[in-house]
């Protein structure tokens, strides 16, 4: 047996503690339900169904179940006597993505997005998954109510993909209608590591994220007598390329930092010069007082190109509200699920993990006064890792047409992760 496939072996068979022994029989009835959710899955903020089938599981365990929180969002209340509240949290949206894995289950869904087009919808970040972990967990945990005291709240969160979901389940009173946690954890899928590993990262774990627009104003015209134009292709290039040097030579090297213009529209034929040029961009830091330099330079840049180019008007610039603060995991209690982990799943099992630029809305509990911790756990497997590392990449990521979760260890691993997480953190009889 290769070394990373013993690894994973061990880890999945060492389960010391007695709320994991029902896995194996609960098993089935957590895969039928993966499957359902992956074949049938829906965009951010239309999540009827897959909120229905959430709520449905945990109320036949006889969790408290009130739907509708902040939109689509579930809230499942079990209490247990006096001691702790823990929130244990999974997302349920997935993205507009044409599934490509091949596999028979695979998504041929489609959907109209905010714009009325109609996309094609996948799984492609794991949010089946976490579901799925989640659901896991929450049958572990009904199993086992002898072994803790406290208070349970599961929630199923929409519109993690666009920034908003847990910014609306807290504005509809997900902190002050229900028992307000003394800690929130949840945790990722990533093909970043094999199955049988957890990721775990103390501190600054995901960036801060905003969405920026940009229109740029010019003179439109004919091609061939550009002298007559105020050309807004050339002012957005020049924006483009000015704007990279906000983290190049205004941010500190030793913060991290992403200006990213991902999209730019201008123009309808190669011989018109069009009057205005749009241009979206993705705006990342760890640092609340960085994010706001760089919003504030985005703008000074704009402006000042608009300017040195002789526009008519001013850029339109706007901030939506898509996006998250940075996701902090508080290191206290990072190292206290590391050593229980460990405990339980041994020293292979538990790994450190880097921070990433990539945003969570989990975030929004921590910045609401609530400690968390966000853990990573494996979803490639083994050989196929072994594989991609051996050419000097991964297997195919979260949010491509091919990621695809090894399913059964993944699932596994994320409800023993919750279930775990959560027996340390309540209350012992």
């Amino acid at each position: 047996m290769p070394a990373i496939e013993l690894l994973v072996a061990l880890a999945l068979s060492a389960s010391p503690h007695p709320a994991l022994a029902p896995f194996d029989e609960v098993y089935p009835s957590l895969e039928a339900l993966y499957l359902d959710l992956h074949a049938h899955p829906e965009l951010s903020l239309q999540e009827v169904e897959t909120s229905k089938k959430l709520a449905a599981r945990l109320e036949a365990l006889g969790f408290e179940v009130t739907r509708g929180v902040g939109g689509m969002g579930v809230v499942a209340v079990l209490r247990n006597g006096p001691g702790p509240t823990v929130l244990l949290r999974a997302d349920m949206d997935a993205l507009p993505v044409q599934e490509e894995t091949g596999l028979p289950f695979a998504s041929k869904v489609t959907a109209k997005n905010p714009l009325g087009e109609v996309v094609p919808v996948m799984h492609a970040c794991g949010h089946d998954v976490h579901v799925t972990g989640l659901v896991g967990a929450a049958t572990l945990l009904a199993r086992a109510k002898d072994s803790w005291r406290g208070t349970l709240v599961l929630i199923g969160q929409p519109a993690e993909e666009l920034g908003v979901g847990a910014r609306a389940m807290i504005a509809d009173g997900l902190l002050t209608r229900f028992p307000r946690p003394d800690f929130a954890v949840a945790v990722h899928q990533t093909p970043a590591l094999p199955t049988g590993r957890i990721g775990i990262v103390p501190g600054y774990a995901l960036a801060a994220s905003n969405t920026v627009e940009i229109t740029v104003h010019g003179r439109g015209g004919h091609a061939a007598f550009p002298h007559l134009t105020i050309d807004p292709v050339l002012l957005a290039s020049r924006v483009v390329v000015a704007l990279q040097g906000i983290v190049a030579r205004e941010v500190n090297p030793i913060d991290p930092a992403v200006i990213t213009v991902g999209s730019i529209h201008g123009g309808t034929k190669a011989n018109v010069i069009p009057s205005d040029v749009k241009l979206q961009l993705t705006v990342r830091s760890y640092k609340d007082q960085v994010q706001k330099q760089l919003l504030a330079a985005i703008q000074r840049v704009a402006r000042g190109e608009a300017i040195a180019s002789g526009a008519p008007k001013e850029p339109t610039v706007s901030v939506l509200d898509e996006g998250a603060p940075s996701t902090y995991n508080d290191p206290v209690l990072a190292r206290r699920l590391r050593e229980i982990l460990t405990q339980a799943l041994g020293n292979q099992a538990v790994t450190d993990f880097p921070p990433v630029m990539g945003f969570e809305d989990f975030s929004e509990f921590a910045v609401a006064g609530i400690p968390g911790s966000y853990l990573w756990v494996g979803s490639a497997a083994p050989t196929v890792f072994e594989e991609a590392r051996a050419r000097g990449t991964y297997p195919p990521g979260n949010h491509t047409s091919r990621m695809t979760p090894d399913r059964e260890p993944t699932i596994r691993m994320a409800a023993s992760v919750l279930t775990l997480s959560a027996l340390e953190l309540l209350g012992k009889p």
